[in-house]
């Protein structure tokens, strides 16, 4: 049984989590360069099994395309030709930032660790995760 991965993409960083092999916990895995995504994710896809791949798709509050989407669907679009045996599946990201944002704060961190955008992309990536999850729990 593979697990299932979260990924926030954004233009500088790229927040990963992943799924335990019960997929019952989200957990942040790492934050990557953009640069460096496809060869990170190449390397871990080959020590571990991944089901199902759930990417943060930007929307307004409108629920229009945001301009992220720029980026995002290239990118989309190249994971789906690198690795076409694992189904991708879109997550509304759209309060994924704010919601990783209080979680540190919820959390106890202090405001220098709050800064840490690197952390922020891991904890969002975690949150698109957990709720594709509970979609699917809701679903089955």
């Amino acid at each position: 049984m593979g697990r299932l991965m979260g990924i926030d993409y954004g233009q500088k960083r790229v927040g990963i989590a992943v799924s335990d092999p019960m997929k019952m916990i989200a957990n942040g895995l790492a934050t990557v360069h953009s640069k460096d995504i496809f060869e990170f994710l190449k390397d871990y896809f080959q020590k571990e099994e991944v089901e199902t791949v759930a990417i943060g798709y930007p929307k307004t509050l409108s629920n229009q395309p945001a301009e992220a989407l720029a980026f995002v669907n290239p990118f989309i679009k190249k994971f789906q030709k690198a690795f076409p045996q694992i189904p991708v599946h879109l997550v509304d990201e759209r309060f994924t930032s704010k919601m990783a944002f209080q979680t540190m704060i919820d959390g106890g961190l202090k405001k220098k660790a709050r800064q840490n955008k690197a952390m922020v992309d891991t904890i969002s990536a975690t949150i698109i995760l957990q709720s594709f999850m509970e979609q699917q729990a809701g679903m089955g």
